[in-house]
């Protein structure tokens, strides 16, 4: 008889604790920090909420599916930036301006931890909101999406990357494309549907994950609205955003009841 292999999982939840509020200290210090400073905590941001998200996944499933993590959603989102800037697609002609740090493929190696550290929270959020596969697959990738109405404007202000033709786009957006959302659903239903696979279903929700999304909504439509100068991308964002977020928000808090 067959024995099953071990499953090695990190059973304190203080070290998910700990990754979320190192994530959630190293954003807030962002927009206080002066203009040359910025972009290495936006880097350091980054890899600690990619921790973060890989220790929570380690903590629930176990190592091998914390690698299965950063494999698809790192994996996949790298070979997708690749293929966008060599070729416009899925998100529309775009380039990065070497502002971010080392680079493969032509894509900064922070990008595909910036994958794995939502792709994570997304999918807390949609098997929360929904039970079956395809509806899962579906909002956690328009969860995943609606965060790069935040992301990409503010990056693009900060003069991380741009878009050689940023027109028809998002109301109150302006320099980024609508095929670059486009490209993010295309991508995130692939990805979320191998990782909603590859990743067993949790009893509750995983309250790390839970915290560092509603987090990254909620912080956002006000460091848009208040410390970046782009309040169209507070409220185009907190609209698309909030329209998961908040049903999610509501739905832990009935939850504790």
């Amino acid at each position: 008889m067959a024995l099953a292999a071990p499953v090695v999982r990190f059973r304190a939840p203080r070290i998910s604790w700990s990754l979320v509020a190192a994530a959630i200290a190293v954003q807030i210090l962002y927009p206080l920090m002066p203009e040359p400073w910025r972009t290495s905590v936006t880097v350091t941001s980054v890899i600690v909420f990619f921790m973060a998200a890989v220790a929570d996944v380690a903590r629930l499933h176990g190592v091998a599916r914390a690698i299965l993590l950063i494999v698809i959603a790192g994996g996949g989102g790298l070979v997708a930036e690749a293929v966008g800037v060599a070729t416009g697609f899925p998100f529309g002609p775009y380039a990065y301006t070497g502002t971010l740090g080392p680079e493969l493929l032509g894509v900064p190696l922070v990008v595909p931890l910036a994958w794995v550290m939502m792709a994570w929270p997304a999918l807390v959020v949609a098997r929360t909101l929904a039970r079956r596969g395809a509806a899962v697959v579906l909002i956690a990738a328009f969860a995943l999406t609606a965060w790069d109405v935040f992301l990409d404007p503010q990056m693009v202000a900060a003069g991380h990357w741009f878009w050689f033709d940023f027109e028809p786009g998002l109301p109150l957006i302006p320099g980024v494309p609508l095929t670059n959302y486009a490209g993010w659903l295309l991508v995130s239903v692939v990805m979320l549907g191998v990782l909603h696979a590859a990743l067993p279903r949790e009893d509750a929700p995983s309250g790390p994950a839970a915290t560092l999304y509603l987090w990254v909504y909620f912080s956002s439509v006000m460091a848009h609205a208040v410390f970046f100068g782009l309040p169209g991308s507070a409220v185009t964002g907190g609209i698309i955003m909030g329209a998961v977020a908040i049903p999610f928000a509501v739905t832990l808090w009935r939850r504790r009841g």
